[in-house]
């Protein structure tokens, strides 16, 4: 088997739940869901779907770097939104920057809520760093 490398955050999160930022095996990199929460404890962009989408976005980077891949190296995101009718044009705007030449498989569906409530939208990605 493939040495297995956990990558963390720092977040005090990790440790109480029990998992890890990002989980490197071999050549691919599994991304945890990602919201706008903030080392300092508070959600960015509280209200707007965009600005929380751009945040997940940019720990997800943060996480991928670590492990010593990019962006350019996903090849799947899951998508979770707490309203799917009021925020898809946000999230896809986000997504679309960020991916628009990239084109990962993509989901996108609703949930109830996420931890916090004040979270819009939560990110998870999986990436295949090239040889």
């Amino acid at each position: 088997m493939a040495a297995r490398t956990n990558i963390s955050s720092g977040s005090p999160y990790e440790a109480i739940f029990g998992f890890s930022r990002a989980v490197k095996v071999g050549n691919q990199i599994f991304v945890s869901g990602s919201t706008a929460f903030q080392p300092d404890g508070t959600v960015a962009g509280v209200g707007d779907p965009y600005a929380q989408t751009v945040a997940a976005l940019r720990t997800i980077e943060r996480a991928l770097q670590q492990g010593g891949a990019s962006l350019q190296d996903v090849v799947r995101t899951r998508m979770f939104s707490t309203n799917v009718t009021a925020h898809t044009d946000a999230i896809a705007k986000a997504h679309g920057e960020v991916f628009g030449t990239i084109r990962p498989a993509s989901t996108l569906v609703e949930i109830a809520r996420l931890v916090h409530p004040d979270m819009l939208i939560e990110i998870e990605a999986d990436a295949v760093v090239s040889d």
